[in-house]
């Protein structure tokens, strides 16, 4: 194992994410707290390591399932 291995940093923690997502065929939401729970890491510490790519895919799987509120584009116009 190299020394790089064994830091998390973003770019391994999105290896990390998307490997569990496809391999294990699971939401990112749960791909996150699997690779929290394998790494003995508390969620809450993880924000800084979520990318923005991964950070899209949440927000998305969040709304679709009424997390959050879906935005049309003619509402997100007026807040740009």
């Amino acid at each position: 194992m190299s020394i790089e291995d064994q830091f998390l940093n973003k770019s391994r923690f999105t290896k990390l994410i998307e490997s569990a997502v496809t391999d294990l065929k699971i939401s990112y939401m749960d791909a996150i707290l699997h690779v929290c729970e394998k790494n003995n890491i508390e969620p809450e510490d993880v924000s800084k390591f979520i990318s923005p790519i991964i950070k899209g895919k949440v927000e998305a799987e969040a709304m679709n399932l009424n997390f959050l509120p879906k935005l049309s584009s003619f509402d997100s116009a007026f807040f740009e």
